[in-house]
């Protein structure tokens, strides 16, 4: 198993914060802390917080005003990397990051929704971490004519983000249903359900930019530690 290549530590912060405006946390109109407060709590410097805050104010989810400070607009709708991460500590919020279990091309089995154009596709395998605790269990098909061969060292910490800079493919939008399932046997010891107990699960499948589908996941989550949150505007 191995981590995949971190988000640059500004990018991190300001999804953490976009999850806490997401879950209610941080309410509309609130007037964040001084930056140097909130630098300090954060555990970071003040150069990379407001990098932070800058990306929460191009994505409009921050009014900087001259003199006063940062203030919360929860109203608007947010852009963010995790835009489609439905999946919460059972608190609120929490920072995503994924351990890759594995990546394979392999032929698609017989069960799978229809997808893409290709016989085969790429199959990832990860576990989804909110904050320090492993809540979700994840395997991801991608459609085989997005790439010919994807290596582990290939994959960003976000792969939605991935899917954007290397293979010029969007997720514009998902499309999830919500069940229980049984938990597989290739789940790696860090996720505390038994195999074969049933636990929180969805089926998601992601349509590119072009309205196609172009890629299908199933995703187990730990219901004792986060839960599924999908919120309406």
């Amino acid at each position: 198993m191995e981590t995949h290549s971190a988000l640059p530590l500004y990018l991190q912060l300001s999804e953490l914060l976009a999850r806490d405006i997401a879950a209610g946390h941080l309410l509309d109109g609130e007037k964040l802390p001084p930056e140097r407060e909130m630098a300090a709590k954060l555990g970071t410097s003040v150069g990379t917080l407001r990098k932070a805050l800058a990306e929460l104010t191009r994505q409009g989810l921050l009014e900087r005003r001259q003199g006063s400070g940062n203030y919360v607009c929860a109203k608007a709708p947010a852009q963010n990397i995790y835009a489609f991460f439905r999946i919460e500590l059972l608190r609120g919020g929490g920072l995503p990051h994924a351990t890759l279990l594995s990546v394979e091309r392999v032929r698609k089995p017989a069960g799978l929704p229809d997808f893409g154009t290709s016989e085969e596709g790429h199959r990832i395998r990860r576990l989804r971490y909110l904050n320090d605790s492993p809540c979700v269990l994840e395997e991801i098909w991608l459609d085989g004519s997005y790439a010919e061969r994807i290596a582990p060292r290939d994959l960003s910490e976000s792969l939605y983000l991935f899917y954007r800079e290397e293979l010029n493919l969007w997720i514009a939008h998902v499309e999830d249903s919500v069940t229980i399932a049984r938990v597989p046997d290739w789940k790696p010891d860090g996720f505390e359900p038994a195999i074969g107990s049933a636990t929180g699960y969805f089926e998601r499948i992601g349509y590119a930019q072009d309205n196609r589908r172009a890629e299908f996941s199933r995703n187990w989550f730990d219901t004792t530690k986060a839960r599924y949150v999908a919120r309406i505007r």
